[in-house]
C-alpha cells in the first residue's frame, strides 16, 4: 500500500489554532482505507521544520502532502511551485535568503493539480491552482521536502495545499474574513488522497 506523509502546522502569531491542523484532525475522523497515512504537526520555526523533515522523510514515503493556513483566502489552494527563498517579506524584504545554497531556484510538482482541482470543484468545494506558496514557512517546507527527497534519492513526491481559516477562527477575527469549515477542507484532502492511492 502506498504511504503518504501529511503535515500541518501548530498555531502561530495571533491565531490560537491553525486551519491546517484543524483540517488534519477532521481528516482523521474518517480516514480512507488507502493510502496509509503518517501525520505530523510541525512548529512554526525554519530550523526545527528542516530537522523534522529530515527525520520524517527517512520513511521514504510515496508522497508528502504539506498543509498550511492561508488567512484571507476563500479557496483551497493547490500550490504549483516551491521557491528557494525564505523570510518574512511583508516585514523585512532584506530577510529573504536562499533556503539552501546548493539547491535549484525552484521545484515544480509533477502531481496533477489541475485534475485534482476539477475533482474538488465537482464536490462543491472552492479551489484553485496557485502559482507558488509564498516566501515564508509554507514555501520552505514545500521546497525542503522536494530538495531533501531529490538529494537522498527518495521516491517521495511533494505537494503543498493552503487552506482557508476555519469558520471558528473567522468568527474571532476583528474584520470580515473568508473561511471554510475544517470538515470541508478535510474532504478536499480526501479527494487528493483517493487519487494518490491509485497513482502508479
Amino acid at each position: 500500500m502506498r504511504t503518504v506523509l501529511v503535515t500541518a502546522f501548530e498555531p502561530y502569531d495571533r491565531w490560537t489554532e491553525n486551519a491546517s491542523w484543524l483540517a488534519l484532525v477532521e481528516l482523521t475522523r474518517n480516514l480512507p482505507s488507502a493510502p496509509k497515512l503518517v501525520t505530523r504537526r510541525y512548529p512554526v520555526d525554519f530550523l526545527q521544520v528542516r530537522e523534522r523533515l529530515e527525520k520524517d522523510l527517512g520513511g521514504d514515503h510515496d508522497f508528502a502532502i504539506h498543509l498550511g493556513q492561508a488567512p484571507g483566502s476563500s479557496m483551497v489552494r493547490l500550490e504549483s511551485i516551491a521557491l528557494n527563498v525564505g523570510g518574512t517579506l511583508q516585514d523585512n524584504p532584506d530577510s529573504l535568503k536562499p533556503l539552501t545554497a546548493d539547491g535549484p531556484v525552484a521545484y515544480r510538482t509533477r502531481l496533477p493539480l489541475a485534475n485534482w482541482a476539477d475533482q474538488i470543484r465537482s464536490a462543491g468545494i472552492p479551489v484553485q491552482v496557485s502559482y507558488h506558496a509564498g516566501t515564508y514557512l509554507c514555501n520552505a517546507v514545500y521546497y525542503l521536502s522536494s530538495f531533501l527527497a531529490q538529494r537522498r534519492g527518495l521516491r517521495t513526491q511533494s505537494v503543498f495545499i493552503h487552506l482557508p481559516l476555519d469558520v471558528a477562527q473567522a468568527v474571532r477575527e476583528p474584520r470580515d474574513s473568508a473561511s471554510l469549515p475544517a470538515a470541508v477542507s478535510a474532504e478536499a484532502i480526501r479527494i487528493v488522497l483517493r487519487d494518490l492511492a491509485t497513482r502508479t
